[in-house]
């Protein structure tokens, strides 16, 4: 895949996004709070972090947040670093808990643009809707699948709720999988 090839969304995967997004939304704060300590839980016992760097990526909106699993990834003094979009590709910046992180692009904050980028071995990566074959939809624009495209054979983990979930995304050859899918209560090897 190019940068030059352009990613418009399907109508089908874009009702699925609205659909996803409208359900994860509804969902009560407080049992999203008790729902990311146990995705935190299950994605840290995953027997794959021998080695990072570690990417993830910082929380917006409703979306399940990884920065508790990125604190005990530091503590296990694995390298970490945040997506930054550049033109139409992720690039990764260093980064660490507390550090000071600044305004990027699509409402997202990330690293300073000093901080120096990296290539993650491991990729936690947000969705707006899942299937059991670890296909996923993110917000429509393409930057996680071109990136993990870029990077394999990087490990990919999807964190997400249950209510995510749906029976099939409809797949188009741009898509990467995931390898795996964590939510609160299961973690759901794809790939």
């Amino acid at each position: 895949m190019t940068d030059s090839v352009s990613l418009a969304p399907s109508p089908r995967k874009a009702a699925l996004r609205v659909e996803a997004l409208a359900r994860r939304d509804a969902l009560e704060l407080d049992d999203r709070l008790i729902w990311d300590e146990a995705i935190v839980e299950r994605v840290l016992a995953l027997p794959v972090f021998t080695q990072g760097p570690v990417s993830a990526y910082w929380p917006m909106r409703s979306e399940a947040d990884p920065r508790p699993i990125l604190e005990a990834l530091h503590e296990r003094s694995l390298p970490l670093c945040l997506p930054a979009i550049a033109g139409k590709r992720m690039h990764f910046r260093r980064w660490a808990p507390w550090e000071p992180i600044v305004p990027g692009g699509f409402g997202t904050l990330v690293p300073a643009p000093e901080q120096p980028e990296i290539r993650p071995t491991i990729l936690i990566v947000p969705l707006a809707a899942f299937d059991r074959r670890g296909y996923r939809i993110g917000y429509g624009r393409g930057y996680y699948d071109r990136a993990i495209t870029e990077l394999e054979p990087t490990l990919t983990i999807g964190i997400a709720y249950a209510a995510q979930e749906i029976a099939e995304v409809p797949a188009e050859p741009h898509d990467r999988r995931l390898d795996w899918v964590v939510t609160q209560d299961e973690a759901i090897r794809c790939g």
